[in-house]
């Protein structure tokens, strides 16, 4: 077991290297303990991050970890955290190969998972011409048919928003739709009609989707399919810590609650990006591990005197 910690950072994305930089920079002990799991790896690019636009999120953080190499107290380790434990005066953290950490903080940046529809086909164009966030993949698809597989006023919600970036628009809702004449009269006004069909795949080449294909043995040529989904934790830490949930959003179905310092119900332990979000982006993220770093540093400079 090695000298304590100031402060573990369980997850090396965005909001995981984000906080490291700031705990560096106030010179204290951090160690990133990184799966390399995160959600965007698939995208094509970053869309809308200043300075990083459309750029693949793999060199995001490439290029984070080079920036954290400069600062001595901070190390960065591939692996995954199988436990914590919170006892008087901070927490034990237990790795997947049997090492075992100990830290004053804790600040849980793991991720989310997306759980969409059970579509076939959808997980071969996931983060290039299938994707969750138009203003994330919106651009890329301009102007092309497009395709919105959600139902109810959500599915409502994301065709209308969809239809900012192309005329083009199709609300999917792979069987009964559930919408109210109100509904109805807000997509014809968009000029967004409703296909109720059930849905076998999305079939596409080269990576890209081309067609939607339905039960009834026809399709139909789209260039781009916004999904609605739901985030999940990725790891069950948060779970295992205790810490309080939020009520389940349209997106996020387990944010962890957090107050304005990103601090958890559990005295020591912060969370950050997608695990206390209900709108998932990679420069909130970033802010969000910042300001949970300020946040644990404070906290820590308080402690020692």
């Amino acid at each position: 077991m090695s000298e304590r910690w100031d402060g573990v950072v369980i997850g090396g994305g965005a909001a995981g290297l984000s906080a490291a930089l700031v705990l560096g920079r106030a010179r204290k002990r951090t160690l990133v303990v990184d799966a390399g799991a995160q959600s965007n790896r698939a995208a094509h690019g970053i869309g809308g991050l200043l300075g990083f636009d459309g750029v693949p999120p793999a060199q995001l953080y490439a290029r984070g970890r080079e920036e954290l190499a400069r600062y001595p107290t901070v190390e960065v380790r591939d692996g995954e955290v199988a436990d914590v434990t919170a006892h008087e005066g901070g927490f034990t953290i237990g790795m997947s190969g049997g090492v075992v950490e100990r830290a004053r903080r804790v600040l849980l940046a793991t991720g989310m998972q997306y759980q969409a529809a059970a579509v076939p086909g959808l997980e071969t164009f996931w983060g290039r011409s299938v994707f969750h966030c138009p203003f994330c993949h919106g651009w890329e698809v301009r102007d092309q048919p497009l395709a919105v597989l959600a139902a109810g006023e959500r599915g409502v919600h994301m065709a209308t928003l969809l239809r900012g970036w192309s005329a083009d628009v199709v609300l999917l809702t792979n069987g009964p739709a559930g919408l109210a004449d109100a509904d109805r009269d807000r997509l014809a006004a968009a000029g967004i009609p409703v296909d109720e069909r059930a849905i076998v795949r999305v079939s596409g080449a080269d990576g890209e989707v081309e067609a939607v294909e339905f039960a009834d043995g026809t399709s139909l040529a789209r260039r781009g399919l916004l999904v609605a989904g739901t985030l999940h934790q990725r790891s069950g830490l948060a779970r295992s810590l205790g810490v309080r949930f939020a009520e389940p959003g349209p997106v996020s179905a387990e944010a962890i609650s957090v107050d304005a310092f990103w601090r958890t119900s559990v005295p020591g332990v912060y969370a950050a990006g997608d695990v206390c979000a209900q709108m998932p982006q990679v420069a909130a993220a970033i802010a969000a591990g910042s300001g949970a770093a300020v946040a644990m540093v404070g906290s820590l400079m308080e402690e020692d005197r």
